[in-house]
């Protein structure tokens, strides 16, 4: 029975995780030599013109938790949350760039790239609150590097 209840979390994850065409699935940290170091954040939510309603949320609960935060930093352009059509001609080479095929929420700094896709889609709508704390985390990480 144990087996079973595992084996049916992992389908129901595994589907939802796939539902919005989410290609990015590893969070982790890349590196790019190539970047320069600046001390300022660029939020990436990259997303098809058709969207489901957790696709959406995960852009709105990001944003808002960014302002909430970081209304100062959002004002002054240290910190810049921008929404990323990948089905648009002109988005291509960013979407190239940053190896992005599908649904992603990506944390930029220099040459440090987080990618928080998973537990945005995991929290966004059920738990924003440890959506926000995620985000907290990885944004004080990358200011204080």
């Amino acid at each position: 029975m144990k087996k079973l209840v595992n084996i049916l979390f992992i389908l129901i994850f595994g589907m939802n995780a796939t539902a919005c065409n989410n290609s990015q699935s590893n969070e982790n940290i890349i590196s790019n030599d190539s970047m320069e170091e600046v001390k300022k954040i660029e939020v990436y939510y990259f997303h098809y013109t058709r969207r489901c309603v957790t696709c959406r949320t995960v852009e709105n609960v990001t944003k808002s938790i960014l302002e909430e935060l970081y209304p100062e930093d959002m004002k002054t352009g240290e910190i810049t949350f921008i929404t990323v059509n990948l089905e648009e001609k002109n988005n291509k080479s960013l979407a190239e760039k940053y190896q992005v095929s599908g649904q992603t929420l990506l944390f930029v700094s220099g040459s440090e790239t987080v990618n928080l896709t998973n537990k945005g889609f995991m929290y966004a709508r059920n738990n924003p609150d440890k959506l926000k704390e995620e985000i907290k985390k990885t944004v004080d990480d990358l200011l204080n590097q």
